[in-house]
């Protein structure tokens, strides 16, 4: 498959996922406005935070490093070794659940039973939700490496539909139930994404479709663990780098989910306010869910495919890298334009939207405050996806290494600031703290693609430049909302709610307006390969 073809792949599996993110979230944002009708923001701090949490680093510690070096390389490979690498992740990941399981039961402070019942039980079925998902990762790697775009949709969809029908039947019908609602339904989710993986696999292999396309695989059972096998076990290069990967994936485990572990660990905030802080940072994290990480997760293997990790640029294919430059380009000028977007206008209906969700629980107090600080924040992370994706797409294993002693101040800087700063501005600390990380990553992974380009003539950086004349309307759009929130705030009735939403409306339809006349080259990559799923044409260097 021709750089070209690739590129053709990933955009639409990028577009897909974006897709079925915005799915997700819309899904997701209405159960959260349902539930927190039902059950206390106690139950919702504990659920989002604290048991969100054990799941997700149990499943982040036992599978991330997996990943990243399995998707890297060719899809012309020994799959048997690699499938053998990719089922060391159970084990690994049972260890981790009863360990941290452990922790959360007997270390940490446990919430009082009448006001979150059944805790006990959902640490031990979230710990186990993490370990059934892991079963599914030898056929989650083969299906993006190979770009199954149809099958992660449908699974990933049914399987959050169903959690979501069995989440809202049980707070309707058992909302004394208490953890046990969100504990069943985080089983029903990750049995369902697992068996729809495996059972696609099993009709999958071995038809005449898998046999026309020469499918490196022929049968489920190759898929399983190969005790039996006369060579190595694993490929041990594949091995070093996973190590390599599982060292930094460790650090940027504490960097994502620092402020839970802030909350969790050192009892900053009760759980009360780490409800509404979850709340409050899930709807400011929209953007960044359904279409940055999307962009980030599939242009990982856009990069990993076209570039030789670790050779020097000079000595790799011209045009490979021709490609690689420009989609970098356009992929920063897109993800910078939708977070200053986001930032600008972010800013002036913080109060508004958070007034929408939740009512004055929410828009009162720090809410808004949090949100506008959320909105820098976005921009910020949309920059570091994309930069990040690229730098561990063509590190080589020392250059990874030598990122994790990086990545391993930044921890320790950032849960230093997070306590302080919690401690000074509230929840808000937890923000700020985040800011100045991203920022930190920003500037290394901008260094990195700089020294990576220099001695050449391509500058992707200049992705990161936007017109005199989009900096204007970006400003006078943020400054005219600004204005329009004094005048015509959440207090004065629905038509002065109206109004300002009119006077965004007619801002943002401006600053597209400016984007669309002054972006041409951005335009052409977007409506090319996101809005195009069979588009012939591909993105040339200095078009």
């Amino acid at each position: 498959m021709g750089s070209q073809d690739v590129l053709r792949e990933t955009t639409r599996l990028a577009s897909s996922s974006a897709l079925l993110q915005i799915f997700f979230r819309v899904i997701t944002f209405g159960l959260n406005a349902f539930t927190i009708r039902y059950v206390s923001k106690e139950i919702i701090g504990i659920v989002n935070v604290r048991l969100t949490l054990l799941y997700s680093t149990v499943v982040f510690l036992a599978r991330e490093a997996f990943r990243r070096a399995c998707l890297s390389g060719s899809t012309r490979r020994n799959w048997t070794k690699t499938f053998n690498l990719l089922w060391l992740t159970v084990p690994l990941g049972i260890c981790w659940s009863v360990f941290l399981g452990w922790v959360w039961l007997d270390i940490l402070e446990i919430p009082d039973g009448n006001a979150v019942p059944h805790y006990q039980f959902g640490v031990i079925a979230f710990g186990l939700s993490a370990v059934v998902e892991l079963f599914g990762e030898p056929f989650w790697v083969l299906a993006q490496v190979h770009l199954f775009v149809k099958l992660k949709v449908i699974a990933e969809s049914l399987s959050v539909i169903c959690k979501c029908i069995l989440t809202v039947i049980l707070v309707v019908l058992y909302p004394h139930w208490g953890l046990y609602i969100f504990s069943l339904a985080q089983l029903l989710y990750t049995s369902i994404l697992v068996m729809c993986y495996t059972v696609y696999f099993m009709k999958f292999l071995g038809s005449p479709e898998a046999t026309k396309k020469s499918f490196p695989v022929t049968r489920v059972t190759s898929i399983l663990p190969n005790l039996m096998h006369d060579e190595e076990f694993v490929d041990w290069k594949e091995a070093r780098l996973t190590w390599s990967f599982f060292k930094q994936s460790f650090l940027k485990q504490l960097l994502t989910e620092g402020e839970r572990y802030v909350m969790t660990f050192l009892n900053v905030l009760n759980f009360g306010d780490q409800g509404v802080y979850d709340i409050v940072n899930n709807l400011g994290s929209l953007t960044a869910r359904f279409i940055f990480l999307p962009i980030e997760e599939s242009f990982y293997v856009y990069f990993a495919k076209v570039l030789e990790r670790g050779k020097n640029i000079k000595l790799q294919k011209k045009d490979n890298i021709s490609m690689a430059a420009a989609v970098l380009e356009l992929l920063l000028k897109l993800v910078l334009l939708i977070g200053l977007t986001i930032t600008v206008f972010g800013y002036a209906y913080s109060r508004l939207a958070l007034d929408f969700y939740g009512g004055s629980m929410l828009s009162l107090g720090s809410g808004p405050s949090l949100l506008r600080c959320y909105s820098l924040y976005v921009l910020l992370l949309a920059v570091n996806g994309v930069t990040e994706c690229f730098a561990f797409a063509s590190m080589c294993k020392e250059e990874v290494d030598r990122y994790n002693f990086v990545m391993l101040a930044l921890s320790f800087i950032f849960l230093c600031m997070s306590y302080f700063l919690t401690h000074w501005q509230g929840s808000i600390g937890f923000i700020l703290a985040n800011c100045f990380n991203m920022g930190i990553r920003i500037t290394h992974s901008v260094h990195y693609i700089y020294r990576y380009f220099e001695g050449t003539a391509y500058r992707p950086l200049k992705g990161l430049l936007i017109s005199p004349l989009l900096i204007f309307v970006y400003v006078v759009s943020g400054i005219v909302t600004s204005i329009s929130e004094v005048f015509l705030c959440c207090d004065k009735g629905w038509m002065a709610r109206l109004s300002h939403v009119a006077v965004g409306a007619l801002c943002f339809i401006a600053t597209l307006a400016t984007i669309f006349f002054t972006e041409t080259k951005l335009i052409h990559f977007v409506k090319t390969h996101f809005f195009s799923k069979y588009s012939k044409e591909g993105i040339k260097s200095g078009e």
